[in-house]
């Protein structure tokens, strides 16, 4: 825990725990029973937001057809089966069919020869000029993909550096407040002494008084 002071000078960052260096929980597992029921009786967080925190993104906000698509993943419902019906060629149900089920039986056979026409027309150009395509976009997804595991490493040493200067000046101030805490021992045991023999002096000053007094008065 650290919290910051702010003065008009300077800014002092105060440090009231070291993790890295406080180990009394482990020595004594009576205080960790302490703190479990400690925290147990916390209020619980709550279940607003900081106002800091920013709102939710909301995905494909203008594309309902991908935010669909979204929401089905993420709610783990299986894909919808292709849709055949529109590959079909059906004819008329009646025999010998009305003039209006022949004319669209007829008008779905010229949309879906004009489909083919598409397809292949697609095929072709995929055929000249897919293979140079997917060679520049896999390029560019490798040069993305390494920049993204070099950002990645430089994150992870980033992170190992900082633990390891915060484990190092945790240990270099727990040692610190140790040595400070002996010293304070020491001191207050030397004042207790200190104390005590005052108080055996002034019981010794009294004997010698009330003794002078009795010589005083033979």
């Amino acid at each position: 825990m650290a919290s910051l002071i702010d003065n008009d000078t300077h800014r002092t960052e105060i440090f009231d725990s070291l993790p890295y260096y406080d180990n009394d929980l482990e020595k004594n597992p009576i205080l960790r029973e302490k703190v479990e029921r400690e925290l147990a009786r916390e209020p619980k967080p709550p279940q607003t937001l900081h106002p800091r925190v920013p709102p939710p993104i909301e995905l494909f906000k203008d594309k309902p057809g991908l935010a669909a698509e979204l929401a089905r993943v993420e709610a783990h419902q299986p894909l919808a089966p292709l849709d055949t019906i529109r590959y079909q060629l059906p004819a008329p149900t009646s025999t010998p069919g009305t003039d209006e089920e022949w004319q669209q039986a007829l008008k779905n056979a010229q949309s879906q020869l004009e489909h083919q026409r598409i397809r292949h027309t697609n095929l072709a150009l995929l055929q000249t000029y897919g293979p140079n395509a997917w060679r520049i976009h896999n390029y560019l997804l490798e040069a993305t993909a390494k920049q993204a595991e070099t950002a990645l490493e430089e994150l992870k040493q980033r992170t190992t550096d900082i633990n390891r200067e915060r484990k190092n000046s945790q240990t270099r101030i727990g040692n610190q407040l140790t040595s400070l805490e002996n010293k304070w021992t020491e001191l207050i045991s030397s004042i207790l002494q200190i104390e005590m023999a005052n108080v055996a002096l002034d019981a010794e000053v009294d004997r010698l008084n009330k003794k002078e007094a009795e010589l005083a008065s033979m």
